[in-house]
């Protein structure tokens, strides 16, 4: 193994339970999106199309809740989970 793996697994360890929530609520937005689609598969109009236009069959709400959580994963996450992290190191 080399010591930058090792470095990360420390550092992931070492997150504080704040960091370790923000990084999960992208992954659990996800998680609820695919769920509802599969809970309420009548709102994806993606699977019965009938004169739907571009812009009603995009904007679903379960697609958008996976879309959200993408977003938020990996934009928006990882720069919170920094400034988390360097201010309980400040701290």
């Amino acid at each position: 193994m080399s010591t930058q793996l090792i470095s990360e697994r420390a550092l992931a360890r070492s997150r504080s339970a704040r960091a370790r929530l923000v990084a999960v609520l992208g992954p659990l937005t996800m998680l609820g999106g695919v769920l509802w689609g599969f809970l309420q598969p009548y709102r994806l109009t993606v699977l019965h199309p009938h004169g739907e236009g571009f812009w009603w069959l995009l904007v679903e709400p379960p697609l958008l809740a996976v879309g959200v959580g993408v977003v938020f994963a990996l934009l928006i996450a990882p720069g919170l989970i920094e400034d988390l992290e360097d201010d309980a190191a400040a701290g």
